[in-house]
């Protein structure tokens, strides 16, 4: 299942052109091979704060028995590692030292760790109704996808950074050999495959926390809808069709006149007259307004009220628009209600 899209960015240059196709090329095989299953959670893009820290994942894969991160690089050259695990590349002939996208992985499935750990008992129940469940023990692989038309020398190259460096057409194999995914039954008769793995609704409970964690997301299923009926793998585009395509992207990151983005947002370009009210929570139960805890389900963030022990959503309509399409973000101990409709915000705690 795609919980989010990768989207098309403005860009300046034809460097980062190339590096946003290749992001798009292995968002399309992994929406191709994964769209429909059911143990298998996709977030492309994934950018995230934890600690005073953010980190950015090209894609992140969740699925029954753990996770997969994916860095993406396009190389059109030849790519070679030594046995420091230091890599050099190739341009037009001339030899360019450059950051290992292995260890800048490592450091992204860190934090990512540390995140999720610190959150485990809002989003994973407890065994046996006794011990928390964690994800230390689950699987943790990442991979770095190349271009396909990248030359890599795998003769000279360390063998634990040669299993990670997959081509982007072969990437659906290395991640099938990796998860190593079973039939329910399966699961259940197959007595030597131990890994503890993710119920359904576990998977959901995960994939909706790091959705609200995400810094960047405008997932919405219309969007999603829309994405999927038009993106197609390119082909390797000649350089005049490249540079045809980088200059509109540079246009269309141009600003864009007052009356027009005012026809696109008048609610919120346009002054409003009327004063927007001041959020406030409280337990839709007995109307309690401040003895109550934030916590977060696989329904996404709530309040449980001390006083008479119920849950009350965190999610209300936006205020300045009344429009359901709105989302709880949490940023440390700080949370914010977005509108996606009039791209209001405002805390609620």
């Amino acid at each position: 299942m795609i919980l989010k899209n990768k989207s098309l960015q403005a860009v300046q240059s034809a460097q980062a052109y190339a590096g946003q196709k290749q992001e798009l090329d292995v968002a399309f095989f992994l929406r191709r091979a994964f769209k429909d299953h059911p143990q298998v959670l996709v977030i492309n893009d994934f950018k995230f704060s934890f600690n005073d820290e953010t980190a950015q994942i090209d894609h992140l894969i969740i699925y029954t028995y753990g996770f997969v991160l994916i860095e993406s690089k396009s190389i059109k050259g030849q790519v070679k590692v030594n046995q420091q695990e230091e890599w050099t590349r190739s341009h037009q002939g001339t030899w360019f030292g450059m950051a290992s996208p292995i260890k800048q992985v490592e450091l992204q499935q860190a934090l990512l760790l540390q995140l999720l750990t610190h959150h485990r008992s809002e989003i994973l129940g407890k065994l046996l109704g006794i011990k928390q469940q964690g994800f230390r023990l689950r699987g943790w692989d990442h991979l770095c996808a190349v271009s396909s038309d990248a030359i890599i020398n795998r003769d000279t190259m360390p063998k634990q950074v040669s299993e990670k460096l997959v081509k982007t057409e072969f990437l659906v194999d290395k991640l099938n050999e990796i998860m190593n995914l079973k039939g329910k039954f399966t699961r259940l008769v197959n007595f030597t495959d131990t890994r503890p793995d993710f119920s359904q609704d576990e998977l959901n409970s995960i994939g909706d926390f790091l959705i609200n964690q995400d810094i960047n997301s405008e997932r919405t299923q219309e969007q999603s809808e829309s994405r999927e009926s038009t993106e197609e793998p390119t082909k390797i585009k000649d350089a005049e069709a490249i540079f045809l395509e980088t200059q509109s992207l540079q246009q269309a990151a141009q600003p864009q006149p007052i009356m027009q983005l005012q026809e696109a947002h008048p609610s919120y370009l346009t002054p409003q007259n009327h004063a927007v009210p001041q959020l406030k929570l409280t337990c839709k139960h007995c109307g309690e307004s401040a003895n109550y805890q934030p916590m977060y389900g696989k329904y996404g963030y709530y309040i449980h009220c001390n006083q008479c022990t119920k849950n009350t959503p965190m999610k209300q309509d936006c205020p300045q628009c009344q429009s359901k399409l709105t989302r709880v973000q949490k940023r440390q101990e700080t949370y914010t209600l977005h509108c996606q409709d009039c791209c209001f915000s405002q805390q609620v705690i």
